[in-house]
């Protein structure tokens, strides 16, 4: 068995240590979602805290972890009788992000269900977490409907698996903990609140502790064992920390000065719902708890407050994660000493001997904004013809554009797809396990061949090549390519601001329903692809901010470096269909045949059959209706800017449809 890395030998990360240990302290915190980037310990700390965790007391043979001091009733292997048992370590069990939800919450063997008449429950990583951690890597990465149901067990401390005419429920209380690196995308905001605690992370930009990091980790690496022992002292000492401050738990006293802070930040800080304040008590008391004490203080109210709001607060997935600390220390100020409560402590928390954190959740930059315009490196006007970038208008709320057709490309909420989830269109002959029975196609298949097999009495003889796959319909993500027109006819301050309004409007959209994005920009003499495709749509936000514009316009350019992006993802992912969304006036300049060059250029994406649309963005009396020519070429729809925000976006669709069915 490998030796884990030890967690008090974890160099700096002050905030996510201490979120681990106060959910190892009180599971009902609500787990931990770690954000940060790349190399920044987060799988680390989360696997060394497992060695931390006490030993359990577990029912001899029980698949499902039952204590024997008190056996789940509903246990699917009990019924358990009190006492007796035996110990072991508790568990850490790791979620993949590809998992199914069979492997997930367990599943029915139905071949013997059918073949045996045996309703036979096979467990899932649910019931192996059962008392120990569930650690979700990449959990921004897994499918939505693994999320709800990992959520929905945390949140209700059982599993429930409803199938195939088969309820089996059992016991699921687990640490929750789940760690992702916010350029590969965002969790939704319904699904960042169920995560108790959140801490952002990044790597120290100080070189002695950075040289600290890699002196420990080379040391490790060279001799894990060695390593792990002369940390054994301080391992031990932080599990018997964790044990005496479950003991202290109940005991510790929640004031009603302590609740009137906790309901007086949650409110000035707008979050919504109940679910925050109810964590931030859990967070205070189990800091209390840490700390040796019996009654929560104000510097527990504004260390939890750090540690459970940010992630609260946001509205957009544009809006960086982050508390106003200033704004939080008056709140509590003005809350103090109702009920004899200490002052809140400004200079931050640490007293009572707990962790003190270098700074708060939000590490470097978590109360950062979108750059403002010239802000964050982003280029500034350096020639003849081109503008500082302008500024975005306010996103608004678009319809839906979809690929027209039936797509088999991961699960989400844009286009229809054949996948896991969703309505009952049909059945097949299974491809490898079957995970999703079609009852009557089964039956009409193994009917024909009852007197061959001999079947005399009631019930139905089946084999395996009876057995009948159910194909679902369901939404698919999409690849949404924005090629947008940064020359200089679209260069009016006003006008650019109102497109990259649109845009980020789309962003929005696109993020909503799952979608990968990526942004191809055009003007002067080239194209360059700003991003390439990617979860991460605020990462697309902030590159589209920074786009100034001006020069000539290069439209072939913009669509041949689109077709070659597209080209290149549909060898990474041929399963994700694209849909082009081209943002221009229709405009081509510069070089021999401009306008020939573009139209040969849209055929090629055409004859591809890929979806588009174009976002006409020309204004003034006087219209050219170039971008109108341009989406007919392409084979797809042309909206107006004014358009997009009116129902008959609505058509876009039908308009497409038609297009292709032509």
């Amino acid at each position: 068995m490998t030796t884990p890395f030890p967690f008090t030998a974890v160099v700096g990360q002050d905030d996510l240590r201490l979120a681990l240990l106060l959910n190892a302290v009180s599971p009902a915190v609500g787990g931990v979602l770690v954000r940060g980037e790349k190399g920044t310990a987060k799988s680390t700390a989360v696997r060394a805290l497992s060695a931390l965790l006490p030993a359990v007391a577990v029912v001899p043979g029980c698949r499902f972890s039952c204590d024997p001091a008190s056996p789940d009733p509903e246990c699917p292997d009990g019924p358990h009788e009190a006492g007796g048992g035996t110990e072991r370590a508790a568990r850490m069990v790791e979620l993949p992000v590809g998992a199914s939800e069979d492997r997930l919450v367990g599943a029915l063997d139905i071949e013997r269900a059918l073949a045996e008449g045996v309703k036979a429950f096979e467990p899932g990583l649910l019931a192996d977490a059962h008392r120990g951690i569930l650690y979700v890597d990449e959990v921004n990465l897994l499918h939505d409907h693994l999320v709800d149901l990992l959520l929905d067990a945390a949140a209700m401390g059982a599993s429930y698996v409803e199938r195939e005419g088969v309820s089996v429920r059992h016991a699921a209380k687990f640490l929750l903990v789940g760690t992702m690196n916010p350029e590969e995308g965002e969790l939704r905001p319904q699904l960042l609140d169920r995560f108790g605690l959140t801490v952002e992370v990044a790597a120290s930009r100080e070189p002695d502790q950075r040289v600290e990091v890699v002196r420990r980790r080379l040391a490790y690496d060279d001799d894990p064992a060695a390593f792990a022992a002369k940390w054994a002292q301080e391992e031990a000492a932080v599990r018997q920390r964790i044990v005496a401050a479950r003991e202290l738990l109940p005991q510790v006293r929640l004031g009603d000065g302590a609740l009137r802070q906790i309901a007086a930040t949650c409110a000035a800080f707008e979050v919504d719902g109940m679910r925050a304040d109810i964590v931030m008590a859990r967070t205070a008391t189990a800091l209390a708890a840490w700390a040796g004490r019996t009654d929560v203080l104000a510097e527990d109210v504004r260390q939890a407050a750090l540690l459970a709001l940010p992630h609260r607060r946001r509205r957009n997935p544009f809006d960086a994660p982050g508390l106003d600390e200033d704004k939080l220390d008056e709140t509590l100020e003005q809350y103090s000493g109702d009920d004899g409560d200490d002052e809140p402590d400004p200079d931050g928390p640490g007293g009572g001997g707990q962790p003190a954190p270098d700074s708060g959740p939000q590490g470097d930059g978590g109360e950062a904004a979108r750059p403002e315009a010239g802000e964050g490196g982003q280029p500034q006007a350096s020639g003849a013809g081109e503008q500082s970038a302008a500024r975005a208008t306010e996103p608004f709320r678009t319809k839906a554009l979809t690929v027209p057709g039936v797509g088999e490309g991961a699960a989400g909420r844009r286009s229809r797809a054949r996948t896991e989830h969703g309505r009952t269109t049909g059945a097949r002959r299974p491809r490898g396990a079957l995970t999703k029975l079609h009852l009557a196609a089964t039956v009409q298949a193994a009917a024909p061949h009852q007197r061959a097999r001999g079947r005399s009495g009631p019930g139905l003889v089946v084999r395996r090549d009876d057995l009948r796959q159910a194909t679902r319909e369901g939404r698919e993500g999409n690849l949404v390519l924005f090629v947008v027109d940064a020359s200089g006819s679209m260069a009016a301050r006003q006008r650019m601001s109102a497109v990259k309004g649109a845009v980020l409007s789309l962003l929005l959209d696109a993020y909503q329903r799952r979608d990968k994005v990526g942004l191809v920009t055009f003007r002067g003499t080239s194209a360059d692809v700003a991003l390439p495709p990617t979860s991460s749509v605020d990462a697309a936000a902030a590159r589209l901010e920074s786009l100034p514009t001006g020069g000539r316009t290069p439209l072939a350019a913009g669509l041949l470096k689109a077709h070659e992006v597209l080209r290149v993802e549909r060898l990474r992912d041929p399963a994700r269909r694209p849909l082009v969304v081209v943002v221009t006036d229709g405009r081509a300049t510069g070089g021999p045949e401009p306008v020939a060059l573009a139209g040969r250029a849209a055929r090629l994406l055409a004859a591809e059959q890929v979806a588009s649309v174009v976002v006409d963005c020309e204004s003034g009396p006087v219209r050219l209706g170039l971008a109108g020519r341009l989406a007919g070429e392409l084979g797809g729809t042309a909206v107006t800017l004014d358009e997009l925000r009116a129902d008959s976006i609505a058509g876009l669709v039908k308009g497409i449809q038609s297009r292709r069915a032509a």
